[in-house]
């Protein structure tokens, strides 16, 4: 018996903002299970990241999302093994208003230079629905078994 359940599906409209790249194809999920989108590099030609350094990359996409609806931009897990790369701003939001280029902030955090090259899988994008909230100033908090303790303060 199968206890998948059919994942809901929302269409969020693309459009590429970079001449030369239409060959790249538009992100997509690697399997059945994939929670995740890729996203690709658009560079014109390679972009070396030495250990430490940092590149803003583009991925030539602009998206315009649903109502209520994020895409929470993050690493790829085998990049981050593999060769230390990763993401600043970490998971990266892009905002359901926003209209510009989906661009990637990939930081080398390994001990060899790392090459990006044209369509590269460099980030993975995650489409979650949110809540927006109203503030209600109060003059004390409820207690709570936990309290004020933070940092750390659950695992002792």
């Amino acid at each position: 018996m199968s206890m998948r359940r059919e994942a809901m599906e929302a269409t969020v409209l693309v459009t590429r903002v970079r001449e030369g790249f239409d060959d790249l194809p538009l992100p997509d999920y690697a399997t059945a299970g994939a929670a995740g989108v890729d996203f690709r590099a658009a560079v014109q030609s390679p972009v070396i990241l030495a250990p430490g350094e940092r590149a803003l990359i583009p991925t030539g996409l602009a998206i315009s999302l649903p109502q209520g609806y994020e895409c929470q931009v993050r690493p790829r897990s085998g990049l981050a093994a593999r060769n230390g790369i990763t993401m600043l701003n970490s998971p990266g939001t892009i905002d359901e208003d926003y209209r510009g280029e989906i661009m990637v902030i990939a930081i080398n955090h390994g001990t060899e230079p790392f090459t990006i090259e044209r369509g590269m899988r460099i980030a993975q994008g995650i489409f979650a629905r949110y809540e927006r909230i109203a503030w209600r100033e109060v003059s004390g908090l409820e207690a709570s078994e936990r309290g004020d303790g933070g940092f750390g303060s659950t695992g002792r």
